[in-house]
């Protein structure tokens, strides 16, 4: 069974540190100046960022002071509100059932945990009805085709895959005429995971997005940077080099659940304009869940269903 409900379980260790506190500290009473400084130094702390949290705290404090607010519980209710909305995506994802074949872009440096994901959207949306081609594009590493037909395997996925060093443009070109030929609704595409040299990288993405465009109608649908949670604030300026480089539409936050940085999230989206669109929630196939900002303030702060 897939397991989009282990969101909450993920957030433990996140939970279980600063946000536990700052829950803490808007509990009772009312907000003082020295609650509001506590407060900024308590979420710079949770990995949300420096300039992510003085927006953060500007907002609520401006709210706070328009309605006449001073109790802290009241605090904490516009606090969750202002953090929800700034998660919120403009527009859904850009993958439906009408289309003939949806291409997902899967882009991120080597060991974000990027082949992994793969595996798990590719289950994700098998779930869903969608039959899935996983395209190994990134074949400057032997290592990287091999891993991503083991995980397809257990997805239940076609994989097309070609010798290592391989030109990859030729693997994206017969994936998707496969995925064509047999009827496939969706590929995702595995990409290689640098990022030393921007230029080439650059190019090769660029090089992929017109071999995709002239085979299927702006293709890609979606391209997704894969993120590794436990880096924190440094998923940030990775997330900047891949934004340069490519046209990058919602990030996948990998092994949120080990880590107690989960409020990186708020500085991906505030600093890059950039949705989370998918988190994983743990080692297995399974865990995998669409991102939804009012069930990830509500796991943060340890208050479902208030």
């Amino acid at each position: 069974m897939f397991k989009a409900n282990n969101l909450w379980a993920s957030l433990e260790r996140t939970r279980g540190s600063f946000f536990g506190q700052i829950a803490s500290l808007l509990g009772a009473g009312d907000v003082t100046d020295e609650t509001w400084e506590d407060l900024e130094a308590l979420l710079i702390q949770a990995d949300v960022g420096i300039e992510t949290t003085q927006s953060i705290i500007e907002t609520v404090r401006a709210e706070a002071s328009r309605r006449g607010v001073v109790r802290a519980s009241e605090v904490d209710r516009l606090m969750r509100q202002a953090m929800v909305n700034l998660l919120e995506a403009p527009q859904p994802l850009n993958i439906n059932r009408q289309r003939l074949l949806n291409v997902v872009l899967v882009v991120g440096v080597n060991g974000s945990g990027k082949t992994t994901t793969i595996a798990k959207l590719a289950r994700y949306y098998q779930a869903q009805g969608y039959r899935v081609t996983l395209a190994a594009a990134d074949t400057f590493r032997a290592a990287a085709i091999s891993q991503l037909q083991t995980w397809g395997e257990r997805a239940g996925a076609t994989v097309i895959a070609h010798q290592p060093n391989a030109d990859p443009g030729a693997v994206v070109f017969d994936a998707i005429k496969s995925s064509q030929a047999r009827g496939a609704s969706m590929v995702i595409i595995d990409t290689a995971g640098r990022l030393h040299t921007k230029y080439n990288l650059m190019k090769e993405l660029e090089k992929l997005r017109s071999i995709m465009v002239r085979q299927v109608h702006e293709a890609p649908h979606e391209t997704l940077l894969v993120l590794d949670a436990t880096t924190g604030q440094n998923a940030i300026s990775q997330a900047r080099h891949f934004k340069e480089s490519v046209n990058v539409t919602g990030v996948v936050l990998a092994k949120l659940d080990g880590t107690a940085k989960g409020g990186v999230v708020f500085a991906i989206k505030r600093e890059l304009g950039v949705p989370v669109r998918f988190v994983g929630t743990g080692e297995q196939i399974e865990d995998l869940a669409e991102f939804d900002p009012q069930s990830f303030v509500d796991g943060l702060f340890g208050c479902a269903g208030q």
